[in-house]
């Protein structure tokens, strides 16, 4: 009988327990801060980390690639165009090849089907590094910089303004797990698929000004998402209104963030008085994804380890 461990994998949001959040977030503050006074950190010599891109990115790959050597690893870039999973090798085989040639995965696609079928014949742990329903890593990295700004985001508001899209499911299950209210505001037409939510911490606004009243953290997105191009010119006739501007901001808490995943479109869904105001940490935000995947690569691959 084997005494292996069963194989972790990261998902969605609801993959882990608030007792490992609460562990991932020290972990990432404590590996941020060796990565700022340039202290060497290779828990992970010899480990290799393969990206399997289906969706372009920018801040998803440099994050991993450069937190896997970072941690001592080595990290393989992979494009579908690429390989011979974008000439129709089934999914299940991709994974059952790929895991007997590295250590971890992180698989950046569309369906949230294809990385858990991904996942279900992977020996190795598998990173969700975005879905069109789920982008976990970003709103662990969300989280992580509400944190540092402002500490324990617990029975705090977030302000959702925009499509009811990736980023919107992964903070509704980020609610549930840490326990925080969720307002949301989307236009008609794109209103949340409620088969893709399992909570009843947030509360549905027709009006993005009174969705942002009182709120902690005001968060936003492009109104056209990756893979939703051809509906741009109706979505910017139906998200008239929804631009997240300063008067939107003055309804908030005096101390509230304001976060945007990026790439931002200035005019659009933020106007740049914001964005690049006082209350923004998008930049902060965008760094954290680098420290908070370093964490969760480790806890994956190593699991826990005494915090000093």
């Amino acid at each position: 009988m084997s005494n292996a461990k069963p194989i972790k994998h990261f998902l969605q949001i609801s993959d882990f327990t608030r007792d490992e959040y609460d562990y991932l977030l020290e972990r990432a503050a404590l590996i941020k801060r060796k990565f700022k006074n340039y202290e060497i950190y290779h828990p992970l010599i010899d480990r290799t980390l393969v990206m399997v891109f289906e969706k372009n990115s920018t801040r998803t790959r440099l994050s991993f690639e450069a937190g896997m050597h970072q941690l001592g690893g080595a990290a393989i870039y992979l494009n579908t165009r690429d390989s011979q999973l974008g000439r129709g090798e089934p999914v299940e085989d991709a994974g059952q090849v790929m895991s007997r040639m590295c250590d971890i995965i992180m698989v950046r696609t569309f369906g949230q089907d294809i990385i858990e079928r991904f996942a279900a014949h992977s020996r190795v742990p598998v990173i969700n590094g975005l879905t069109n329903e789920h982008h976990p890593c970003q709103i662990l990295a969300d989280i992580f910089t509400y944190w540092e700004h402002r500490g324990s985001i617990t029975g705090k508001t977030v302000a959702w303004v925009g499509d009811a899209n990736n980023m919107l499911y992964s903070w509704l299950q980020a609610a549930e797990v840490f326990g925080f209210h969720v307002n949301v505001a989307t236009p008609k037409g794109y209103e949340m698929d409620m088969s893709l939510v399992s909570t009843d911490r947030y509360t549905l606004f027709a009006n993005p000004g009174d969705a942002c009243a009182g709120a902690d953290l005001v968060n936003t997105d492009v109104w056209t998402s990756m893979g939703y191009e051809e509906e741009n010119a109706a979505r910017l006739q139906a998200f008239a209104g929804y631009i997240v501007d300063g008067a939107k901001m003055a309804r908030a808490k005096p101390d509230a963030l304001f976060m945007h995943c990026l790439p931002a479109h200035r005019g659009e869904e933020v106007a740049a008085e914001v964005i690049d105001g006082p209350q923004s940490v998008v930049w902060d935000e965008a760094e954290n994804r680098l420290h908070v995947q370093k964490a969760l690569i480790e806890y994956l691959l190593l699991g826990r380890i005494d915090t000093q």
